[in-house]
């Protein structure tokens, strides 16, 4: 089956794709393009799938730089080499031709960068935890580091949970308004002591905060659509063993 990647307009031209889970060889829970090496799916097949989106960015598997995601709010810039040992970080950037960033998600909000004229490009994994410490912000530093001005910075959310389907609990929402009580917009009720909390629209306003161009989510909802999408939190509610990870790419 062909790969499906989603593009945005935002982004173009430099070369990028939020891929969905159409085209990939594994097979059972992670059926289609399971990237991550960190679940229980074949190591061999894995490869495979990462070799494939690889070449859909016209590059190879060697060109790939990713992260040992720990969902915090350190960002790094990419090796040059190939080989190097993945970083213990959440977002990655890069001013070099033909290097991928690459990162892993399955609810969290995948986040690829780009300051066009600058030639500078970053990628993040911005789960809850990621981006209330900071990673969004750390990422925009880091490509600045490299020559970007964050004014001209386009970022674009990726397929990551939506509000509907982000049921949360009474913990979570103290968690966020111990850090700032405006951050009550981003949560709406639920079902006795729930809230259903905004992830993409949380980064969004952090992002825009932090005074980037352009920011924006493609409105994909991972949870909602299991035919394109793995789900950390749909796998836990159908009981499933484990689940795949979605690849999201970005390169000069």
């Amino acid at each position: 089956m062909t790969l499906e990647i989603i593009t945005v307009e935002a982004l173009k031209p430099v070369r990028h794709g939020f891929f969905t889970r159409r085209g990939g060889a594994s097979s059972g829970v992670f059926q289609g393009l399971n990237c991550g090496r960190g679940s229980s799916d074949l190591a061999e097949v894995v490869e495979i799938n990462r070799d494939r989106a690889a070449q859909a960015m016209d590059a190879t598997a060697r060109d790939l730089r990713g992260l040992h995601q720990t969902h915090s709010a350190r960002a790094v810039i990419a090796p040059d080499e190939p080989g190097v040992a993945p970083a213990d970080a959440d977002a990655i950037v890069t001013r070099r031709p033909g290097l991928v960033l690459a990162v892993l998600t399955a609810d969290c909000a995948p986040v690829l960068f780009a300051d066009r004229e600058a030639g500078v490009v970053g990628a993040a994994h911005a789960g809850w935890r990621g981006a209330l410490e900071g990673v969004l912000e750390s990422t925009i530093e880091r490509m600045e580091e490299l020559g970007a001005d964050r004014s001209r910075i386009s970022a674009v959310i990726g397929p990551t949970i939506s509000q509907r389907a982000y049921e949360v609990g009474p913990e979570f929402f103290d968690t966020f308004m111990t850090e700032d009580p405006e951050y009550g917009r981003f949560f709406a009720g639920g079902a006795g002591d729930r809230a259903h909390f905004d992830l993409p629209g949380f980064a969004l306003w952090r992002m825009r905060e932090a005074g980037i161009g352009n920011a924006e989510w493609s409105g994909h909802c991972t949870y909602s659509d299991p035919a394109l999408f793995f789900s950390y939190r749909r796998s836990l509610h159908e009981k499933r063993a484990d689940y795949g990870r979605l690849i999201s790419l970005i390169r000069l």
